[in-house]
């Protein structure tokens, strides 16, 4: 079963788009077989792929739902440190 999921974010600049992109694409993350999960920034948005090509619908539905989670967890910790300064 071939499975696909493209997620867009928009932010107020490049620079908050830039950070949650780094913040969730970890270089040294392992992945299931099958999957594939892709992120950049671009003009103060931020673009995820996820691909999936196997039979446990739970692994793409979790994948996308981690991903989300870390989204939300890198967005607060980049409001906190633009309420520091």
């Amino acid at each position: 079963m071939e499975m696909e999921a493209e997620i867009l974010l928009t932010y107020k600049g490049r620079r908050e788009a830039e950070a949650v992109a780094r913040a969730v694409s970890p270089d040294n993350v392992k992945v299931p077989r099958g999957l594939s999960i892709e992120t950049r920034a671009s003009d103060g948005k931020v673009f995820t792929t996820i691909s999936y090509s196997g039979d446990k619908i739970g692994t793409f539905i979790s994948t996308i739902d981690d991903l989300l989670s870390c989204v939300t967890v890198a967005e607060r910790a980049f409001s906190a440190i633009k309420r520091k300064r």
